[in-house]
């Protein structure tokens, strides 16, 4: 039993540790505010959000809460003011940077903030050399910059611009006293651009050495309700194991995974833990009738 988990054990950098079942708050935390009517109609999927709260917590970042607001000025405002007052480390938001009307994030951040909107000169520049990029493209030879295009490079007041390297729009940082405020475009391949130049090396520095490892098992036969108090004894035991269950199937037909993880400074104390805790709740899920399926 030890070999198939210790062979198929992941790593990736830190998440979180548990103490008594409890998970303790991760050294840098971050939220997620996501901007678009879009998402708020079930128009659009947010996959972005889904993509940033992976992404970040693999890079050692506990993402303790996504928010979707419209576009609307007053409520991305609020939403970001209400994020600053529990002062996460790092702030991202997405959506609402470009040049049409109903992209507000920048005036939103603003009247947060209580900031002026003025046009930068490194946006701009970086604005207008994009273009340039798209004129000589199509074989013109003069880029006219537009108030909507202008738009794009006008930004909150000690704001810094953000360079994208696969769009138009400029991502925007905003250091602020206790976190980090990053502005990021709403569209996916731009955004994840960003994300992989800019922000991944902060998360990085941020997060720390230490390296999470992960596994899950699957349990047939038994439901969720006959397991809580399987897990609760394996999580008391193994002090340094979060285990969660995650229902796959239906009342008729239990199906469920079992997601443990740990963190440690090397693999081989990572896979000392999940193993012990896996041998347990598998012999304990066996002496009440059930199943124990590796996939």
């Amino acid at each position: 039993m030890c070999g198939w988990l210790a062979n198929s054990i992941k790593s990736k950098t830190l998440i979180l540790s548990i103490t008594c079942g409890n998970v303790k708050v991760m050294t840098k935390d971050m939220e997620i505010i996501c901007v678009g009517n879009e998402l708020l109609i079930g128009k659009t999927l947010n996959t972005n959000a889904q993509w940033m709260a992976k992404h970040a917590t693999a890079l050692g970042i506990a993402v303790k809460r996504v928010t979707v607001v419209a576009d609307n000025v007053n409520e991305i405002a609020t939403a970001i003011r209400e994020t600053l007052n529990r002062k996460p480390h790092f702030a991202l938001t997405t959506g609402g940077l470009g040049p049409t009307f109903d992209d507000k994030t920048l005036q939103g951040i603003a009247e947060a903030l209580n900031r002026k909107l003025a046009v930068n000169t490194e946006a701009l520049k970086m604005v207008k050399e994009k273009y340039e990029v798209y004129a000589s493209g199509k074989g013109a030879e003069t880029v006219k910059l537009t108030q909507s295009r202008i738009k794009m490079a006008t930004l909150p007041e000690d704001a810094e611009p953000v360079l994208n390297p696969v769009g138009t729009a400029p991502g925007v940082r905003v250091d602020l006293k206790q976190t980090v405020l990053i502005a990021l475009p709403g569209v996916p391949s731009e955004m994840k651009a960003i994300f992989h130049e800019t922000v991944t090396p902060l998360l990085r520095q941020a997060s720390g050495k230490s390296a999470f490892y992960e596994k899950s098992i699957y349990v047939e036969d038994v439901m969720e309700s006959s397991l809580a108090p399987l897990i609760d004894k394996v999580m008391q035991d193994n002090l340094d194991v979060y285990v969660k269950s995650h229902p796959k199937g239906g009342e008729n037909k239990p199906h469920m995974e079992i997601h443990m993880s740990t963190t440690a400074e090397d693999a081989q104390r990572a896979e000392e833990k999940l193993q012990k805790a896996a041998i347990q709740l598998s012999g304990a899920v066996r002496e009440i009738g059930g199943k124990i399926v590796v996939c």
